[in-house]
């Protein structure tokens, strides 16, 4: 039997408490909605009321019209909001994506800047950069944009005036660039995902693009910034808060990491509530049934039970059970603060 078949039922008997239902209405901060029909918004709409969501944070505005020219990549994004508020006013919010196309030439800052002002004047209430920038963005000549270009310093700039936050993941889980053996606990991901190994080559040093990124928070005090996936620092909780007590204009989303927590408890929790007001509730790969674990770990006091990917985390979730106004600010009350023009109506006070 190989590690990835061997999944034994546990044979511990403790209280179990899984949650259906988020026990306040919350804000997915961070999705990726494609194929954006009327059909797919009702059938969002029904699971989002099954979870208690109530409004979800599509953060590809444009990265699914790739390929297409820059006109048409626009009415993407502005029939995709369109379309959101005509079905559903208020349940959906839409950020804008940049185009790296022709990155390095003359005129490319000029553009993008000017781009961005529209989509925000459309409705764009974002910007969100993926992790292409600093690993596979290249600019006129073939060389690698890092995320602190300073051709990216005004779009970073526009995005303080105009009052929107950019959500921004760089770089890939740190072990992603070790070796791959029995040490490695991402060992499991790598195999299934060969493609997803790292190297100092490959294309830089994880530390090398994590810098750069901190030295884009550290040049723009007035932008605020959602680092995704906390930076890849929830395995280390000190290094985050170490973080967030540097750059006061960063907050941290929580997508993708919960099985961090889950296994730290109570390390977890009190981080949870010491930084409350700087932690945002989203999830990334959008499966109604995964968002139970994430609110078991945050609502729950429960202990050792299953995570739903192996290959993200072989171990069992332990509950941190937060307050519920540490819940509130999770869940919603720091989007309300951070995204601009989003309906409050839909909360409770």
């Amino acid at each position: 039997m190989d590690f990835e078949d061997y999944d034994p039922k546990s044979t511990l008997v403790v209280p179990e408490n899984p949650v259906y239902r988020a026990k306040f209405p919350f804000v997915d901060i961070h999705s990726h909605q494609s194929n954006v029909t009327q059909e797919r918004i009702n059938l969002l709409l029904r699971e989002m009321g099954e979870l208690n969501m109530a409004t979800m944070v599509n953060l590809s505005g444009k990265s699914f019209a790739r390929g297409r020219s820059e006109i048409d990549a626009q009415e993407y994004l502005n029939s995709m909001i369109r379309r959101f508020n005509g079905v559903a006013p208020g349940r959906f919010v839409v950020f804008t994506n940049l185009s790296f196309e022709n990155f390095g030439s003359p005129n490319w800052t000029k553009k993008a800047v000017a781009e961005l002002e529209t989509d925000v004047k459309n409705g764009a209430k974002g910007l969100k950069i993926f992790k292409n920038l600093g690993l596979s963005v290249r600019d006129i000549n073939g060389k690698r944009v890092p995320v602190d270009h300073p051709h990216l310093d005004p779009i970073w700039a526009k995005c303080g005036e105009l009052g929107i936050p950019v959500l921004i993941h760089s770089a890939d889980p740190a072990p992603f660039w070790e070796p791959m053996n029995a040490e490695n606990e991402r060992w499991l991901e790598l195999k299934i995902h060969p493609g997803r190994r790292r190297g100092a080559d490959n294309p830089a040093p994880f530390e090398q693009i994590i810098a750069e990124q901190h030295r884009v928070f550290r040049k723009h005090p007035a932008t605020t910034f959602i680092n995704a996936h906390m930076g890849w620092m929830a395995n280390d909780l000190d290094k985050a808060s170490k973080h967030l007590d540097t750059y006061p204009n960063v907050n941290f989303g929580i997508g993708a990491v919960i099985a961090e927590f889950g296994r730290q408890p109570r390390r977890a929790r009190e981080f949870f509530i010491q930084y409350q007001d700087r932690l945002l509730f989203g999830k990334d790969a959008y499966n109604k049934e995964e968002f139970y674990t994430y609110f078991r770990v945050l609502e729950t006091e429960d202990e050792y039970f299953p995570y739903y990917k192996k290959y993200h985390a072989f171990w069992r979730m332990y509950g941190l059970g937060l307050p519920d106004e540490v819940l509130k600010k999770v869940y919603y009350q720091n989007a309300l603060r951070i995204i601009p023009n989003m309906d409050k109506s839909l909360f409770p006070n």
